[in-house]
């Protein structure tokens, strides 16, 4: 059993960290590449946005709006250390915004920036962190009334049913798409 939601975010560091083939379902996936470290070249990056628009996912760039409107993305996703306002003029181009958060104060900051999905960190307890505080379905469910609050953090297969009770229109996943492509299975 599987918990459905109207969008799922993959985030992705490399193209090669997801297969576009194995998705079915058209207008639910929206893959956020970071490219923190530029490894792909432009023209394999091209193919693989074309392909994203083939299969009706949408493409966002993180925190590079000249690679978004070279690509020609569906929009950009700002990080949570990210406090410019520069990229509200995409905005005109009919470009939508996401912007990454982690407390009350950026889920605010995020809302000024313009964002239409704020995803927000971390819902589980997460392996590179154990230690570090998470919000659960609970809290996350108290201040996350609002539909456009995107959990993200710590989703493995083991808790992934857990997501059937929070109060958003989709889940984020980033470091379990690498790890174990099984849970891609169970999204695809």
């Amino acid at each position: 059993m599987f918990a459905y939601k109207k969008k799922y975010f993959l985030i992705i560091k490399n193209i090669k960290d997801i297969n576009l083939n194995k998705i079915k379902k058209i207008n639910k996936f929206v893959i956020i590449y970071r490219n923190e470290k530029p490894s792909e070249n432009l023209s394999s990056l091209i193919r693989f946005r074309k392909k994203c628009k083939i299969k009706g996912v949408e493409f966002y760039v993180a925190n590079n709006t000249r690679l978004a409107i070279l690509l020609k993305s569906d929009g950009l996703y700002i990080s949570a250390f990210n406090k410019s306002f520069k990229q509200l003029n995409l905005m005109k181009l009919n470009k939508k915004i996401l912007g990454s958060a982690h407390n009350f104060k950026e889920i605010s900051e995020k809302r000024k920036q313009g964002c239409s999905y704020i995803i927000l960190s971390k819902l589980f307890s997460v392996d590179y962190a154990p230690s570090e505080k998470f919000y659960g379905v609970v809290r996350f469910n108290l201040i996350g009334n609002q539909k456009n609050l995107i959990p993200l953090g710590g989703i493995k297969l083991i808790n992934l049913n857990k997501t059937k009770l929070l109060n958003s229109e989709g889940i984020a996943i980033m470091s379990e798409i690498k790890k174990k492509p099984a849970i891609s299975s169970r999204l695809f």
